[in-house]
C-alpha cells in the first residue's frame, strides 16, 4: 500500500491517537472477524506504548437484542442477530487484550453507530482541548475508520491515517478506500506509516 507520508509536516503536541474499534468481537471466533487484525495489532500497540496518554480507543456497541435500533438499524440487527449483546456477551465488546493494559491513561469512548462523532460524546471530550490533529488506526478501513476520518475532516482537524495500522473485513474495499484517501482528500488527509508517525511525533 502506497503512502504519501506526512506532507504537512511533523506532528505537533496537539495530536491525539484515535484507535477505532479494536475489539474482541472483530477477532477470531466471531462473525465479524477482520482477517488483518492480528497483523496490525503489534503496529498499533507500538504507537500506544509511546503515546498511551494521548490515545483514545473507540468501541462499537451492538444492540442488546435482534431488531433493536432506530430506522435501518432494526433491519441491520435482524440480519446480524448473532452479534447482538445477548448472543455474544459483554466480553466481546472489550478491547483486544493487547490494548486493555493501556487504559488508563488511554481513554475509551463507546458508540452505537459507525461514527464516533454522531452521538456527541467525542466533540464533548475534545471541547476546550488543544487537540488539532487525529492519528487514526484500527478498523474497518471502509466503515468506522471512514466515518471517523470524515467527521474529523468536517471539524477541521488534521487527519493522518496510519496505513499499516488499518484493517478491514474485505481486502478489495480496503484497497479501494486507501486509493480514495490518497487521491481525494489531499489537503485534509494524509496517509503515513507507523514508523513515520513515531519518528515525527515526539
Amino acid at each position: 500500500m502506497a503512502a504519501q507520508g506526512l506532507t504537512h509536516g511533523p506532528l505537533g503536541p496537539g495530536t491525539l491517537h484515535l484507535c477505532v474499534d479494536m475489539q474482541r468481537v472483530f477477532g477470531p471466533g466471531y462473525p465479524w472477524v477482520m482477517p488483518w487484525m492480528e497483523r496490525v495489532t503489534p503496529v498499533i500497540e507500538t504507537i500506544c506504548a509511546h503515546h498511551a496518554a494521548h490515545t483514545l480507543f473507540t468501541r462499537f456497541i451492538p444492540a442488546a437484542r435482534p431488531g433493536e435500533g432506530s430506522g435501518t438499524w432494526k433491519r441491520y440487527y435482524r440480519r446480524w442477530a448473532e452479534v447482538t449483546l445477548e448472543k455474544v456477551g459483554a466480553d466481546a465488546i472489550r478491547l483486544v487484550p493487547a490494548f486493555e493494559r493501556f487504559v488508563p491513561p488511554a481513554r475509551v469512548l463507546d458508540k452505537h453507530v459507525y461514527s464516533p462523532w454522531t452521538e456527541g460524546r467525542l466533540d464533548a471530550m475534545l471541547a476546550g482541548s488543544d487537540i488539532d490533529t487525529l492519528v487514526i488506526t484500527g478498523g474497518e478501513t471502509d466503515v468506522c475508520v471512514l466515518a471517523s476520518a470524515l467527521g474529523g475532516i468536517d471539524r477541521g482537524f488534521r487527519v493522518v491515517l496510519v496505513g499499516d495500522a488499518l484493517c478491514s473485513f474485505v481486502d478489495e474495499t480496503h484497497d479501494a478506500l486507501m486509493e480514495l484517501y490518497l487521491t481525494r482528500f489531499t489537503e485534509q488527509l494524509e496517509v503515513a506509516t507507523a514508523e513515520e508517525v513515531l519518528e515525527t511525533w515526539r
